[in-house]
């Protein structure tokens, strides 16, 4: 199976997908290794990984291509790939699902911000008309036609300046034009998240930031609302610096507290160590 058909298969299936999101190889084998079937390439969390940086559309299509096809080829399950704006006009969207496809993905999202984009619980976004995302769409569209197996994540940002209404317009035009699953982004209270499940066929994915504008509700009630997918963009990122700041803090005083880190070996094993030593014998083995 492509990891595009795995991906099919998973929101074919009953329940809600519950999906940590990675930010580099490390962290999307640990969301494999903890037995989560999907996972998702963070915007916000691989700029912030990779550059230090904000997510404001600073990394380029080729660091976040790099990036992606290094994620990808550390993971068996499926992966989705922030797509951002698509870098350009229609051409260029097609050539960032191609692009996303080759490297491994099994889909791409694609959004309607005004580019440089910026992270959808933050301020100053705003979107593009939408006659210019609705070409996105579709030329996201025609390039997996056009052979590139990989499946389209439409998202919309419109309800930050337009309002629900205009949201769930485009979001319903952006899934006659081809894409696979919707992604109202940043609804403001639970009554909208029923509105978006409600109104919109397909797949639609929740995107739950801690402490961002839309309520953290727990998988249970996503699912019974309509969700698909439930999206953890910045949990693991949080998780990660909270884990390092303390560790350095530690340092001041002393050294961080044993239990308060993980064992060598364990660290060995989830890095890979213990299956190269297994695989580097049985070759020496075979002289």
């Amino acid at each position: 199976m492509t990891q595009a058909d795995k991906l099919r298969t998973l929101l074919a299936e009953p329940g809600l997908i519950t999906m940590p999101c990675c930010f580099d190889p490390l962290s999307a084998k640990l969301i494999e290794q903890a037995g989560f079937p999907l996972s998702f390439m963070s915007g916000f969390a691989t700029a912030a990984a990779r550059l230090g940086m904000p997510d404001t559309g600073l990394m380029s299509y080729t660091e976040v291509l790099d990036q992606g096809r290094n994620i990808c080829n550390a993971v068996s399950i499926p992966v989705i790939g922030d797509g951002d704006t698509g870098y350009g006009n229609a051409l260029n969207v097609k050539r960032t699902v191609k692009g996303f496809a080759q490297a491994g993905f099994a889909a791409v999202m694609i959004e309607d911000q005004v580019a440089p984009k910026r992270c959808g619980h933050t301020a100053g976004k705003s979107v593009v008309s939408r006659d210019e995302a609705f070409e996105r769409i579709r030329a996201a569209a025609d390039a997996r036609v056009e052979g590139h197996d990989i499946l389209i994540l439409a998202r919309t940002d419109a309800r930050h300046e337009h309002g629900l209404d205009e949201a769930i317009e485009r979001a319903r035009d952006f899934r006659r034009l081809g894409a696979d699953i919707l992604f109202v982004e940043a609804p403001r209270d639970e009554g909208e998240m029923r509105r978006i499940c409600d109104e919109l066929d397909g797949p639609k994915m929740a995107n739950i930031v801690e402490g961002g504008l839309t309520p953290a509700l727990p998988p249970h009630e996503l699912e019974a609302i309509g969700f698909k997918i439930a999206a953890y963009p910045l949990t693991l990122m949080a998780a990660a610096m909270k884990a390092m700041a303390q560790a350095l803090e530690a340092f001041k005083t002393g050294t961080p507290a044993p239990d308060a880190l993980m064992s060598f070996d364990e660290m060995k094993t989830r890095i890979g160590f213990d299956a190269y030593f297994e695989e580097e014998k049985r070759y020496a083995e075979s002289r």
